[in-house]
């Protein structure tokens, strides 16, 4: 691995001192970008007007006559985090603003029976379900539908509504984008979008429409007292984070605020129970709890079992029942956990046996399948193969309808569903679908044609990736400031909204080590001293390593502070190292 320290402007670093933010946060997001102060300002008055949105006037025009007129809305919702969060605000804002509760319903796909996005076979769950009596008469999709032409279009031809909002990419048709023929349809990320952030996650775009169907209805006269959407703040900040969106000056904003409210005691019950159901202090709200806790158990249910489980924790407001939805998500999280465990020492062994045939370098492309893999699990190994060999990875198994399908993660400088669109074009008869992002994507083959995926799939790699962009590289953010290794720093960094895009500080520093040890054996524990004799001795652990190191090294790490019994003491948590 090769340590890389980030660039730090020092006219923007030194602007932000001035400002009054402390030297070493100022240093740190200047090399993140962060020019001035007032990019710092979390306030809901400093959010991006909705305005900006393409067909966000549409939207609140259609959703506002619907909840005039009383009419019955059918969400339909995604088996992600995103989604079930996206689907919870939706319902939850449209209550807020007037709609009754007995014309709002939702609808979320099964990944094992009916695949992603607003399908005609989900149009058609949506009108016959038992749980809505009245026939809806307008679907509103969430964090999917910007690629679902074939459904939006069997939608309207049974004569339903369709307003879409996403914020994935649209299709293609060929080399044209292609959008679905709705009623209305607001994405940041569609054509001819001029809002500033393209980042929003489906949460997002679900709280912006409803801050636009609000401002329609106020216009119409529709409130004595216009109401509050700040309290799904929550809901959006999971979502947000959970969906590993970039985390520009926009979505630090909503991050921001939601985690203000979880850290008040002010979240959803589903969120509170989530948190207790994960052996964690909502009072305490960080970033990484929302990404490595609270969101792989929403995910859980969509990858296991039915996201129904994950919606319902999030929209109940009996603490009692969102505790007992929270403890059953957080079971199936640790079958998830087990399934993944098993799947994963299959992908490294044959990990390892294309490295052996390519002569101990990884390929530029990394595929994987084995016929016990679970359709639910493939992203999560997917990522661990990307994390382990630093190579754009796909991992496949046999869906429940006997196709193969696969999740793929990507490494910066290959754009993942760019790449599956060239393939589609090479090998015009090999995908049944795809979609996705840069960094995150799916496909289905037509056949068990495995082997020729994984031949294309390479060879775009091969073409679009150079040695520099396969080689694994860490930024770090230089040593850490003499005696700034103090629990009081150690908030101050926990206090701040670091993600995707605004990766929290690592630093590093030369250290010589003083003892290390196998604990839970998988992990390294450690005991450093740094800056030669007499330099301070800190206690460390590298997380999933087994080999010993050397004794002297270059450590990566990040500060964590640990509690016992009333004592706080600051530990290392290493990232990554060089001789």
């Amino acid at each position: 691995m090769k340590l890389v320290q980030r660039d730090v402007p020092p006219r923007a670093a030194w602007a932000l001192e001035q400002a009054g933010v402390p030297p070493l946060l100022a240093k740190l997001y200047a090399a993140r970008g962060v020019t001035a102060a007032t990019e710092l300002d979390d306030g809901l008055g400093q959010l991006l007007a909705p305005e900006g949105l393409k067909g966000i006037d549409a939207a609140a025009l259609l959703l506002a006559d619907a909840v005039e007129q009383g009419r019955q809305v059918c969400i339909v919702a995604d088996y992600d985090c995103d989604g079930a969060t996206a689907c919870a605000v939706m319902l939850r804002g449209l209550k807020l603003l007037g709609a009754r509760p007995d014309r709002l319903g939702y609808v979320v796909p099964d990944r094992a029976i009916h695949g992603y996005g607003l399908t005609p076979a989900i149009v058609d769950l949506a009108l016959a379900s038992p749980k809505r009596p009245e026939r809806p008469e307008l679907l509103v999709t969430v964090d999917n539908g910007i690629a679902s032409l074939a459904g939006v279009a069997h939608a309207r031809a049974q004569g339903l509504q369709v307003l879409v909002t996403d914020h994935h990419l649209p299709a293609l048709v060929g080399d044209a984008v292609q959008l679905p023929e709705a009623d209305a349809l607001v994405n940041p990320n569609q054509p001819g979008c001029p809002f500033a952030s393209k980042a929003l996650a489906g949460v997002g775009v679900a709280f912006y429409v409803l801050l636009a169907l609000r401002r329609e209805l106020r216009a119409r006269g529709a409130f004595a007292e216009q109401p509050r959407l700040d309290g799904l703040l929550d809901l959006v900040a999971l979502g947000t984070v959970a969906d590993v969106v970039k985390l520009d000056a926009n979505n630090r904003r909503l991050v921001a605020q939601g985690l203000k409210r979880m850290r008040a005691g002010r979240a959803q019950p589903g969120i509170l129970a989530l948190f207790s159901a994960a052996g964690r202090d909502a009072s305490k709200a960080q970033g990484f709890d929302l990404g490595f806790a609270l969101g792989p158990r929403i995910n859980a249910a969509g990858r296991l079992a039915d996201m129904t489980l994950g919606i319902e924790c999030l929209l109940t407001d009996d603490p009692e029942r969102a505790l007992e939805l929270a403890r059953q998500l957080d079971a199936i999280n640790r079958e998830r956990r087990e399934i993944e465990a098993g799947m994963r020492i299959e992908a490294e062994a044959r990990v390892d046996e294309l490295v052996a045939q390519f002569g101990g370098e990884p390929p530029a492309a990394l595929c994987v399948f084995h016929e016990d893999f679970h359709e639910g699990v493939v992203g999560i190994v997917a990522s661990r193969i990307k994390d382990r060999c630093h190579r754009p990875s796909f991992v496949f198994a046999r869906g429940a309808d006997g196709l193969f399908k696969g999740s793929g993660r990507s490494i910066p400088g290959f754009h993942l569903r760019d790449a599956l669109d060239l393939v589609s074009k090479r090998e015009p008869d090999l995908l049944a679908k795809f979609g996705g992002h840069a960094m995150a994507a799916g496909a289905t083959l037509k056949d068990a044609s495995i082997d020729r995926f994984d031949a294309a799939l390479r060879r775009v790699a091969e073409e679009w990736l150079n040695s520099e962009q396969l080689a694994r590289t860490l930024q770090h953010d230089g040593p850490l400031p003499p005696g700034t290794a103090t629990p009081t720093t150690t908030r101050m960094l926990d206090d701040q909204v670091w993600g995707q895009g605004f990766e929290a500080p690592l630093f590093c520093d030369r250290f010589e080590l003083i003892s290390q040890r196998l604990v839970g054996e998988k992990h390294l524990k450690l005991r450093l001293r740094a800056g030669g004799a007499g330099g301070e001795l800190r206690d460390a652990i590298w997380f999933g390593r087994t080999e010993h190191l050397p004794d002297e090294v270059t450590l990566a790490y990040r500060l964590s502070l640990n509690e016992w019994q009333g004592q706080q003491k600051v530990e290392f948590v290493i990232e990554g190292a060089s001789a």
